[in-house]
């Protein structure tokens, strides 16, 4: 099973947005790349919710609810995806963090920063799964085993219904 990592600023659709709406259709996809990423999800996946901006940081995990389709609402043919929040990462993963760890080597979240979707291998979901467990102030994050399009989240309207971001 494949794991992503899907960026969005925090001031347009945050973690605890994800929290409080409990589903929303991730979407606004339009880099080719990106988007042939989104088109590959499953049901079942999980991802890293990553807020861009000054934030920087991974701040949860996220699963895929239903299979990607087209986004009727999109002239430009984009997709999306519905995606239910699974739980907070018991503390932020800032980006420089990542970038100091040498075992990120060839993550697409540092080779091509400007996609909104990237695929996490199983090595660097372990690894960012090493870095949450150790605090901001334990022992140094490299020691850890090795094991701009824009996407983003819709938000429900008022009405319920989802509205144009």
């Amino acid at each position: 099973m494949a794991r992503w990592l899907l960026k969005e600023e925090p001031e347009h659709y945050a973690w605890s947005d994800l929290v409080r709406d409990g589903r929303t259709e991730w979407d606004g996809v339009h880099n080719a790349l990106a988007l042939r990423y989104l088109k590959s999800m499953r049901r079942g996946e999980e991802a890293i919710f990553y807020h861009t901006g000054d934030e920087r940081a991974c701040v949860g995990i996220l699963r895929v609810a239903a299979a990607p389709h087209p986004d009727p609402r999109d002239e430009r043919g984009s997709w999306s995806v519905a995606v239910v929040p699974v739980r907070p990462l018991a503390r932020p993963i800032p980006l420089a963090e990542l970038k100091s760890d040498p075992g990120f080597a060839g993550f697409e979240l540092l080779r091509i920063g400007r996609l909104s979707v990237v695929p996490v291998s199983g090595p660097h979901w372990t690894r960012l799964m090493a870095h949450e467990r150790r605090g901001s102030n334990g022992p140094d994050a490299t020691e850890a085993p090795a094991g701009r399009a824009r996407g983003g989240a819709r938000r429900p309207g008022p009405s319920g219904a989802r509205r144009r971001r």
